[in-house]
């Protein structure tokens, strides 16, 4: 393929990301799931088609995406729910994989115990991207969307580490459990590690680089692929040597980096996710015609009873997993998924310690069950995966089944992605969970009014020093803005605690002073666009204005009942 045919693909495909994504927008569907769909459409059309490379996948794909999801969540609600999360994404992962490989090995014709657990291995992982879409915009609860954010973090690591065992056996090298073990533990742990060093390293370069936002950017966007290769180098995690850096730079990022950088380092990763899993969930769709011709040697019922396993149990392992888990007395209850008490519903990283009726049993109800399991979706990670399978073994002999594998992970795929995906928005609106906006508006007022507050003692610390005249009247008009600022904040809050429901409060005030604000911005854009064009003001000019009333604006928010 020449040099011109590969841009007009990578520009029609990047064509295809954005409509199916505008459209995505309008239907209330995510598009992750509608992306496979139009691959597998474009595949059985004549003309080329591109083949997943794994290596390009997991090296150049995977970092990045793990470690912008990292820098947006949060370490505290996380660690928060680590025995839960790790009840997801390490022990279930691994019943997936052992399940389907005994499945496998009893009833699939000629399969080895080593080549189910490999497939059980890539199809056990949930990919949270199209179930996190629909999540955030149905309003699905805080808490649930940590624990579908936290798992899909964590569980790449757990199964590709099974995977690299199984094939070691597959291969015929050998294994034993003992060694698989220490294996895991010693890559799970060399991982954290490494991800550790990574996030101290850009501490340190952040601070003198602070200043040029360009140049952290550079840092933010070279520190997942740095945190991986690292990590492989010595044959531990990569994966979770990124999630690990992502979630502490992240933590840490309020703190050393500055304002312009955070914001157009936001805005970077912003694009390259938007890119990124556009292209990997289209390239999803187009392994289907590769996939189906490598059945042609296997009897139909092997690759029913075959699909059957992997299917089944992928869909029906995760809730048993769960009520399991939430089933269990108080104190197996808690060693195996959740610690006794959490703020429910708040999305904020500490309970405030005059809120106690916040804390509460934190075992998942029954519609948080089925919400839980309908999350499950399997993505790009699965196929890339089992696309990693050698073509022979040690001896020289055909990897057993390889396409019979590549096939059902497929299909998992496939089913979860696309079934679960379109219909995860419907279950959840029907099972009615949605968060307590007015609960997480009220926190945010609160953190607005304290830290007015602190602004308010600051001054008053000033004050007290030795200024001149022109720094008192400089304190004193400050103060009257931030007072000011805080009386808004108070009448918010008052507005919200007397509130009964968990919808936010309309203020037909406040939704006509964010009018009359954007309306404002409008005029003053239309201003300076007419200076520009009159020649009274130079396109250098007219950009620093803009970049002004840009920011202005940014604060406003998107909808105005939610604030």
């Amino acid at each position: 393929m020449s040099v011109e045919s590969i841009l007009v693909f990578v520009l029609a495909a990047v064509a295809v990301v954005v409509v199916v994504r505008w459209v995505a927008d309008r239907i209330g569907l995510p598009a992750a799931a509608l992306l496979p769909i139009v691959g597998i459409a474009y595949a059985l059309l004549p003309g080329p088609n591109v083949a997943l490379d794994p290596d390009i996948i997991l090296t150049f794909v995977l970092p990045p995406l793990l470690y912008s999801a990292a820098l947006d969540s949060s370490l505290l609600a996380i660690r928060r729910h680590l025995r839960t999360v790790v009840s997801l994404s390490v022990v279930l992962v691994l019943l997936t994989a052992l399940v389907i490989g005994f499945g496998f090995a009893w009833f699939v014709a000629g399969a080895t115990l080593a080549a189910g657990i490999a497939v059980g291995a890539a199809a056990a992982p949930p990919d949270p991207v199209a179930a996190l879409a629909v999540g955030r915009r149905v309003g699905l609860p805080p808490k649930l969307l940590t624990l579908i954010q936290g798992e899909g973090l964590l569980n790449d690591a757990t199964a590709l580490t099974i995977l690299s065992v199984a094939v070691t056996a597959a291969t015929g090298a050998g294994f034993s459990f003992p060694s698989a073990l220490g294996l895991f533990l010693f890559a799970a742990a060399g991982g954290i590690a490494v991800g550790v060093l990574v996030a101290f390293a850009v501490r340190l370069l952040s601070r003198p680089l602070s200043g040029d936002p360009l140049m952290v950017n550079a840092v933010s966007l070279a520190t997942p692929f740095a945190a991986f290769l690292i990590a492989e180098r010595i044959h531990v995690s990569g994966v979770l040597a990124v999630v690990v850096a992502g979630l502490i730079v992240g933590h840490q990022r309020p703190r050393s980096t500055s304002g312009a950088s955070r914001l157009q380092t936001s805005a970077v990763w912003r694009l390259v996710d938007f890119l990124l899993e556009g292209f990997v969930f289209l390239l999803i769709g187009q392994q289907l015609p590769a996939v189906v011709r490598g059945l042609a040697k296997y009897d139909t019922s092997t690759i029913v009873i075959a699909v059957a396993i992997s299917v089944g149990v992928v869909l029906l392992l995760r809730p048993l997993w769960l009520i399991l888990t939430q089933s269990l007395p108080r104190s197996l209850h808690t060693w195996l998924g959740n610690e006794g008490t959490d703020a429910d519903d708040t999305d904020g990283d500490q309970t405030p310690p005059e809120r106690p009726e916040e804390h509460r049993n934190q075992r998942l109800n029954g519609r948080e069950v089925v919400a839980m399991t309908w999350s499950g979706t399997r993505g790009v990670i699965s196929l890339a995966a089992i696309f990693t399978l050698p073509l022979t073994t040690d001896s020289g002999a055909p990897f057993p089944d390889r396409d019979l594998l590549l096939f059902c992970t497929f299909v998992v795929v496939l089913v979860t992605l696309v079934g679960q995906g379109l219909t995860f928005a419907p279950i959840v609106r029907g099972l009615g969970l949605r968060a307590n906006e007015t609960d997480q508006a009220r926190q945010r007022n609160e953190a607005r009014s304290a830290s007015v507050e602190a602004a308010l003692a600051t001054l008053d610390e000033l004050e007290a020093q030795q200024h001149d005249d022109i720094q008192a009247d400089v304190i004193d008009t400050m103060r009257r803005q931030l007072r000011a600022r805080l009386a808004r904040y108070q009448g918010r809050l008052d507005q919200l605690r007397e509130a009964d429901s968990t919808e936010l409060p309309v203020s037909p005030r406040y939704e006509a002073a964010l009018h009359v604000r954007r309306v404002a911005i409008g005029a003053q854009r239309e201003e300076l666009l007419r200076w520009r064009d009159a020649g009274r003001l130079s396109d250098d000019g007219l950009r620093t204005l803009e970049r002004e009333l840009d920011h202005e604006e940014r604060l406003l928010p998107d909808r105005p009942a939610r604030r």
